[in-house]
């Protein structure tokens, strides 16, 4: 095999000449990729919040249907980890990091700029946890059940191709290996490199964050973010060198039992009763407005579309644009599991962990700015630093310190394990779906994304960057809504097949 696909050569052509345009002229990319996705999310944010639904709902259909017992590889396969390890590196590579980050950050954002009523009051308490729920719930995760159990199924069960349009076969043919099917896996990359680059930029302002919010000597400036990210690029390359059964397992179980143990904290160091009763309330405020969420556009409320715009449909697009990189990767680790337990280990469990971890953390924010007038989100707006929230809470709780470097600690690993799986799943798209794509891709694309994250953060150009990644939400959306059809038709033919064969014996 070719160790430089056409695909390699044109997406890394495509994001060096993206990173040199933000280098040279960072405020012309702003402002062109800016325009852009404002016009993408104010004309088209009904398609993004009708399409993530109408595939939620068709994820949810797969694992109740007759195709529920279909395993995603051989009848006889067994999955390659155990259950812990593959729900640990599907969370960790799914929006783990995002979890820390936003923990504390948006239910305390919405709390003080809410989605309707008044600020700062129990109406605004309880709605705040409830968009929080909502954004991080069932409908990302049902866009990445799709696109992984789509590529599994393709791969492991039909030995295609580990790439997106390899999936694509049923609709189009042997076109999948002419341009469109280049085409596809070039706007995958692109979505993949551009948005962990993001999340570097971003994780090393929150680590930078923590470590001056310990030590104040130690400055927030982009010198240190710049070594944070040469730090995280050394670790995340020894982790990618020794593989997934290694490096990628050890990280993710790592982070899910350090998670677990930071929420315990917040739960019985902070305001337990309250907590627990904002939990429970929240649960069934969400799924009683649930359906309304899910097509809450507001065309009469030009404030509450604003908010839409800036919250709900930056999100949808944000987790579309990531969905290529973390589907990827679920696929890979999640062979030999059925339909149905796929959908339920994708779907059920990341978004309960999810729920109870905003409700914690967020809840322990909006607990001390209610009642305590704690300072959290006037310390968020200082200079826009957002990342600055959770240690801002902790730093109401006994322990402050220690539980602090544990956080910093638990941010780093988290980055670690998504830029690794990262160069692991950009690796296999540009190698013609390679399960185990050579090493000098793997590196040459961790490089790649390091790279790009330090200059454009160094140049400013890190939020354009992110919103290039965003754009390529939008033609994704469409290859979401045909893989549907595609994985449609073959497990129809999969599961006659089956059929017929079990009549004749």
């Amino acid at each position: 095999m070719r160790k430089f696909t056409p695909v390699f050569i044109i997406s890394l052509s495509i994001i060096l000449a993206f990173i040199l345009w933000g280098t040279i002229n960072n405020e012309n990319l702003y402002n062109v990729t800016t325009a852009i996705q404002n016009f993408l999310q104010i004309r088209f944010g009904w398609f993004y919040l009708i399409s993530a639904t109408v595939i939620l709902i068709f994820v949810i259909y797969l694992a109740f249907s007759k195709y529920g017992n279909i395993k995603l590889g051989n009848d006889d396969d067994e999955p390659e980890y155990s259950t812990f390890s593959w729900l640990a590196m599907l969370f960790s590579a799914g929006m783990g990091i995002g979890l820390v980050f936003w923990g504390v950050a948006e239910p305390v954002s919405h709390f003080f700029d809410p989605a309707t009523g008044e600020p700062e009051t129990g109406a605004a308490a309880a709605e705040s946890l409830r968009f929080t729920f909502f954004h991080w719930g069932l409908h990302p995760w049902g866009v990445y059940a799709l696109i992984a159990l789509t590529l599994a199924f393709f791969k492991f069960r039909k030995n295609a191709p580990g790439t997106i349009s390899a999936t694509f076969e049923p609709l189009i043919g042997e076109r999948t290996k002419g341009w469109i099917g280049k085409t596809i896996d070039i706007i995958a990359v692109f979505a993949t490199v551009f948005g962990v680059a993001t999340s570097l930029g971003l994780g090393a302002i929150q680590i930078n964050g923590g470590l001056s919010y310990l030590n104040s000597n130690i400055p927030d400036a982009i010198s240190t973010q710049l070594i944070i990210i040469a730090g995280v690029t050394i670790l995340f390359t020894l982790s990618a060198i020794s593989g997934i059964g290694r490096g990628i397992k050890w990280l993710s179980n790592t982070n899910i039992i350090l998670a677990i143990l930071l929420m315990f904290f917040f739960l019985f160091a902070g305001p337990t009763t309250f907590l627990l009763d904002l939990l429970t309330t929240t649960v069934g405020a969400f799924i009683q407005y649930f359906p309304e969420m899910s097509f809450r556009m507001a065309p009469f409320n030009a404030d509450n579309s604003s908010w839409i715009q800036s919250w709900t449909i930056f999100y949808w697009a944000w987790w579309i644009s990531w969905s290529p990189f973390v589907g990827t990767f679920i696929a890979r680790v999640s062979k030999g599991r059925t339909i149905k337990e796929f959908v339920f280990g994708v779907l059920a469990v990341p978004t309960v962990f999810s729920m109870i971890w905003f409700a914690i953390f967020g809840g322990t924010g909006i607990y001390f700015e209610m009642f305590k007038d704690a300072g959290i989100w006037e310390a968020m707006n200082q200079g826009e630093y957002t990342e600055i929230a959770l240690f801002a809470t902790l730093g109401e709780l006994p322990w402050a310190t220690m539980i602090t470097v544990v956080a910093i600690f638990l941010i780093s690993t988290f980055f670690i394990t998504s830029a690794d799986s990262a160069t692991f799943v950009v690796g296999m798209q540009t190698t013609d779906g390679m399960l185990n794509p050579p090493l000098s891709i793997k590196l040459t694309w961790g490089i790649i994304q390091a790279a790009a994250a330090a200059v454009l953060l160094w140049s400013g150009g890190l939020e354009a960057l992110q919103t290039a990644a965003i754009i390529s939400a939008f033609p994704f959306v469409f290859i979401l809504l045909f893989m549907m059809i595609s994985i449609r038709r073959v497990l129809e033919e999969d599961y006659r097949k089956s059929h017929r064969q079990r009549a004749y014996h």
